[in-house]
């Protein structure tokens, strides 16, 4: 590459156009060279950076749980900016280890998963994040609906983990989360927003919706004497 251009990527044998393209944007994008650069595992590391820079998520924050945790680059953002946290992760794909992240290769939604990272997190979240999404079909509606089931399910989670006064952040697609999700957050949380950081490219659909101010479970209110 000459002068700082833009690089460009030759169609190679066996290789298709679209990853040809994909391959030529990831050589371009300034996000991916500045992960390298400053030894984050994904670009993604910027998007929750720069929501964190907004809405305030990491600060104070003790215990996180990371859903959607591989390649890692947030978990190692939550390390960073709160070095003695604990921060729990889980993914179906595998992670390589982040010091002190603990790690379970498994499905979210498997029946004991929300019990295993709750007794790994040793008590109740400061911060659930998740940016899951399902595997793609091709199918818009379909993709949809499976990446929101997801963030449902971890919104469920969230509120059944987090301290009193607690955030929770999950990636949503196609301009925000659903009607029914966002009433359950605000029945929930004092404050519910969307968000879209600049590292989230501009042609992407997804959104992170921003939950703070947990209002807290039943159980977490202060009993009364007789």
């Amino acid at each position: 590459m000459r002068g700082g251009g833009r690089q460009r990527v030759r169609t190679a044998r066996n290789r298709t156009a679209a990853s040809t393209r994909w391959l030529e944007r990831q050589l371009n994008d300034p996000y991916v060279r500045r992960a390298k650069a400053e030894g984050y595992r994904s670009r993604a590391a910027y998007k929750l950076l720069e929501l964190d820079e907004k809405f305030g998520l990491l600060k104070g924050a003790r215990r996180i749980v990371d859903l959607g945790v591989a390649p890692g680059g947030w978990a190692q953002v939550a390390r960073k900016r709160v070095p003695g946290a604990t921060v729990v992760g889980i993914d179906l794909l595998p992670t390589d280890p982040i010091d002190g992240v603990t790690l379970f290769q498994m499905d979210f939604t498997a029946e004991d998963a929300p019990e295993r990272l709750r007794e790994a997190l040793g008590g109740q979240a400061d911060l659930v994040m998740s940016d899951m999404a399902a595997n793609t079909v091709g199918h818009a509606q379909t993709d949809h609906l499976r990446t929101m089931a997801l963030v449902e399910a971890a919104a469920w989670f969230a509120i059944e983990t987090l301290r009193p006064g607690g955030g929770f952040i999950a990636k949503v697609l196609a301009g925000g989360a659903d009607n029914d999700l966002v009433a359950l957050l605000k029945q929930q949380f004092t404050t519910v927003k969307h968000a879209k950081p600049p590292a989230s490219r501009k042609e992407s659909s997804e959104w992170y919706v921003i939950a703070q101010g947990f209002k807290g479970r039943a159980e977490d209110a202060p009993q009364s004497g007789d």
